[in-house]
């Protein structure tokens, strides 16, 4: 048996139904970008995360960067976020004309690390970007103290944590502008493309919306330069049938996580990720660590075994040749690039898959 690193076929199947009756439906409508779907998934979204407003973009790396420029971000600004992350987070910052300053990550959490933001405000520091990372939330409560402190704004990415919390609030309602991904790995993710934005600020609001639409609030009365980014009318239909599940398949990924932690703690040269106070983690990734240089050994074991696994992030933001000349290092982030490997996580995971893979891991370093 062959176990990838996430395997959507057990969900498509109990959902097929119903997404291809919602397909049908949109095919049958003639409508087919910004129609009822859309609409109707940004206000039950909404709903769900507790904010005011939610718009349907094209992609994940869109949501930022509309973000980003809807938060007043652009030229010669800088932006704090973490180094160990997707490039896209990095990215956006470029896109928008702004610089990133990265801040070394928590070695528990992977998150940006709260303590050492501060020290890297400058006078043209205008936002910070905290990513929760691999589903756990960052510290929220520390980094909006130091955003009020200096009169920042905060663009959480959430792309990784759809449906996490922090203190009791929903990931993506707590900054200015909430950024996240519906890539098809993502908890919840659709068949194809797609990403979102939350805000509970009208005039917030207002720039984003004329921002994915050629930066125009009604038709052919354009008044700013934008982007062609809509959400299809198919991947929303898609998206409508999903949430409702959404918290119910997290509790799998929970659940999942909970036995990979129980089986593998004892194991000395691994740790596993744990969950902080107050922080609900959605495990989009089960990340752990491999200490002594076994991660690349233990990676090729499993590959024979036939069990998947990946390393998010191989190469830390810094180390990417288009920042060959930045300077600082970052060894928190360095160190977890050389340690950390994802195992096969989705929430529809049988316990036999589960118990595969967690005996072909013990069975490595028993061998």
């Amino acid at each position: 048996m062959k176990i990838p690193i996430f395997d959507s076929s057990a969900e498509v199947a109990s959902i097929n139904e119903e997404v291809m009756a919602s397909i049908q439906d949109v095919l049958f409508s003639g409508q087919f970008i910004l129609g009822p779907q859309v609409k109707e998934l940004e206000k039950e979204i909404a709903e769900y995360l507790g904010v005011r407003y939610a718009f349907g973009v094209n992609s994940g790396t869109d949501a930022l960067v509309i973000g980003l420029r809807a938060a007043g971000v652009g030229n010669g600004d800088q932006v704090i976020t973490t180094p160990f992350t997707f490039f896209a987070t990095s990215e956006a910052i470029h896109q928008v004309g702004a610089e990133p300053v990265f801040v070394d990550i928590d070695p528990i959490t992977f998150n940006i690390d709260v303590k050492q933001v501060e020290k890297a405000i400058t006078a043209q520091t205008k936002a910070i970007i905290p990513v929760h990372l691999f589903g756990h939330a960052s510290d929220m409560s520390a980094i909006e103290l130091v955003a009020k402190r200096y009169g920042l704004k905060i663009i959480e990415d959430v792309a990784q944590g759809f449906g996490g919390e922090f203190q009791g609030k929903k990931l993506g309602s707590i900054g200015d502008v909430g950024c996240f991904s519906f890539f098809p790995t993502k908890n919840l993710g659709t068949y194809g493309d797609g990403g979102l934005l939350t805000t509970n600020d009208e005039a917030t609001a207002r720039l984003i919306r004329m921002l994915r639409a050629h930066g125009s609030e009604k038709k052919y009365h354009n008044e700013m330069f934008g982007y062609n980014s809509r959400l299809d009318e198919m991947h929303a239909a898609i998206l409508r049938v999903k949430l409702p599940k959404l918290d119910k398949w997290n509790e799998m990924r929970r659940r999942i996580a909970a036995r990979y932690q129980r089986e593998l703690s004892d194991l000395q040269a691994v740790i596993v990720p744990t969950e902080q106070e107050g922080v609900m983690h959605v495990y989009h990734q089960f990340t752990i660590r491999v200490l002594g240089g076994h991660r690349d050994s233990l990676k090729q074991f499993l590959a024979e075994q036939g069990v998947g696994s990946m390393v998010y992030y191989p190469v830390p933001l810094h180390r990417l040749p288009v920042y060959h000349d930045m300077e600082g290092t970052f060894p928190e982030s360095e160190q977890a690039a050389e340690e950390v490997l994802s195992l096969p996580m989705w929430p529809l995971m049988s316990s036999e898959i589960q118990s595969i893979v967690i005996k072909a891991i013990q069975d490595y370093f028993l061998k």
